[in-house]
């Protein structure tokens, strides 16, 4: 048997990308601030639900009227699939650049278009259906936002700090969430309760056009990816060959042959998710009507955990450059099963001091997801179908998610038991730590499909010896196991000499 050294063709040093710093910051930038818009949204829904309750649903009772107005935010998750399959597979064809500046667009002109919607007692029914309408056209554009900002910023990393770089991208989410319950505080705060209640409500998603209008000028500034570049260029070199660009890949192909990746990206989306609906979201309301807060007390404690949470994520990406992002996943998961119900038992203390110390370790769970997420779900998938199959895996997951504050807060209601929180995230908990065993480590490494990325010469000459390192030692022990059948073969022909 002879050595396999001859079929191994190893990269060289002009097949290592070396990524461009100022076109990355754009890019960190522009995808940053387009989900700080998402969630931007997500922040003031969540902390003007008690007022929404009474403005478009204000013939039920005060638990009733919650409930309705976070089911209006949960309902939306509905669509977000629909968006996802959508943009994903324009994302693949298209490009990432293209698909990022059209749902910036969508996701902003239905934000605005909120605070335009007048109350139930001014037109009726048609107030809250007209609330789902916007909501549902927010749910489509979403669904290809975050998948194609974490696509476009992992496609544009250097491998070795994809972790840290791609951290960036969900301090953009806490960001806006901080801004948006910011706003909240500031224009209830300085307009009062009753006028906030009238029509104050408002002012927070008019803000969302200008935002927008921001986004949409960064993202149409910006190149496209050096991945995806590298594909067309596959593509169009293939055409002028002659050879087929290939058929296109549906989804159950995906399903198949794909389907560790998917039930990966599921895992660690439905953990993070449900994790930062519950403490971002929920937690407002919870404060509010069940542990009778004021809405701006509660609504402060959040954000001084938020602001705590900017300074934490990015440590948690640059370490899991270093470490990995397995560990996190599995040690958060772990730290959720273990610390929910403590957590909950400071909260309903009634002492400032013990509710803010158990938001902050739910707070700190929570960045151990998110610090990693933004890196972990583009490495899953191979170029050609990477936006669609991450897109559709990620928004079936914040499907389920994305119903966390609407059922808790009817768990809550029904039960009068208000540990049920805890006991939901300790489920969701077992969720994320199944994956984080069984997950693939991605860190240090390119990403399915792509050529390895450096952020400049020294570096890339260092991939390289690692790359030939790597093959070197492959090669070896691929030649031990030859050798190993070969003196097995010599052993069974002396013991049976027929078999020759």
């Amino acid at each position: 048997m002879k050595s396999c050294k001859k079929t191994v063709k190893p990269i060289g040093l002009n097949d290592i990308t070396i990524v461009d710093d100022a076109k990355m910051r754009k890019a960190i930038t522009a995808a940053a601030l387009g989900n700080a818009m998402e969630w931007f949204d997500f922040g003031v829904y969540g902390f003007v639900a008690y007022v929404l309750g009474k403005v478009f649903f204000p013939g039920a009772d005060p638990g009733t009227q919650m409930i309705a107005a976070l089911a209006t935010f949960s309902v939306p998750f509905l669509i977000r699939p629909l968006g996802g399959l959508f943009f994903g597979a324009l994302g693949d064809k298209y490009g990432r650049q293209k698909v990022l500046a059209a749902t910036i667009v969508i996701m902003s002109l239905s934000t605005f278009a909120i605070g335009l919607i007048p109350s139930y007692a001014s037109i009726g029914i048609w107030a809250p259906i007209l609330l789902l309408l916007a909501k549902m056209a927010q749910g489509f554009s979403v669904g290809g936002e975050y998948t194609g900002a974490s696509i476009f910023v992992a496609e544009y990393a250097p491998d070795r700090k994809r972790g840290f770089l791609g951290s960036w991208l969900d301090f953009g989410s806490i960001a806006g969430f901080v801004l948006g319950a910011g706003v909240v505080v500031l224009i209830s705060t300085t307009l009062g309760e009753a006028k906030f209640e009238e029509w104050g409500w408002r002012l927070p998603f008019f803000l969302a056009l200008p935002l927008g209008m921001i986004g949409l000028y960064l993202r149409h500034a910006l190149e496209e990816t050096p991945a995806f570049q590298q594909h067309v260029e596959k593509l169009e070199e293939g055409d002028r060959e002659g050879l087929a660009r290939g058929p296109k890949v549906s989804f159950k192909e995906v399903a198949t042959k794909h389907w560790r990746s998917l039930m990966t990206c599921i895992g660690v989306v439905a953990v993070t998710n449900v994790t930062y609906y519950m403490l971002l979201t929920y937690m407002p309301s919870y404060l509010s009507h069940n542990l009778h807060y004021s809405e701006n007390r509660g609504v402060l404690i959040i954000i001084a955990i938020m602001v705590g949470m900017l300074f934490v994520q990015p440590a948690i990406g640059f370490i899991s450059d270093k470490i990995g992002r397995k560990p996190f996943i599995v040690v958060g998961s772990i730290g959720l099963f273990i610390l929910a119900i403590p957590a909950f038992m400071l909260i309903n203390s009634g002492k400032i001091g013990l509710i803010f110390a158990g938001l902050l370790m739910l707070a700190v769970l929570l960045n151990f997801f998110i610090g990693v997420m933004a890196s972990t779900l583009p490495a899953m998938f191979p170029t050609h179908i990477r936006y669609s199959a991450l897109a559709a895996a990620f928004n079936v997951s914040v499907l389920i998610a994305g119903l966390t504050p609407t059922i808790v807060a009817w768990l809550v209601e029904s039960t009068n038991d208000l540990y049920m929180p805890a006991y939901y995230l300790m489920v969701i908990a077992v969720v994320g730590l199944v994956t984080g065993v069984t997950m693939k480590e991605t860190a240090n490494k390119p990403l399915r499909g792509a050529a390895p990325a450096a952020s400049d010469l020294e570096e890339a000459k260092e991939l390289l010896q690692e790359h030939h390192d790597n093959i070197e030692q492959k090669i070896e022990d691929i030649d031990a196991e030859i050798a190993a059948l070969e003196a097995k073969r010599k052993e069974l022909v002396q013991q049976h000499p027929r078999i020759n």
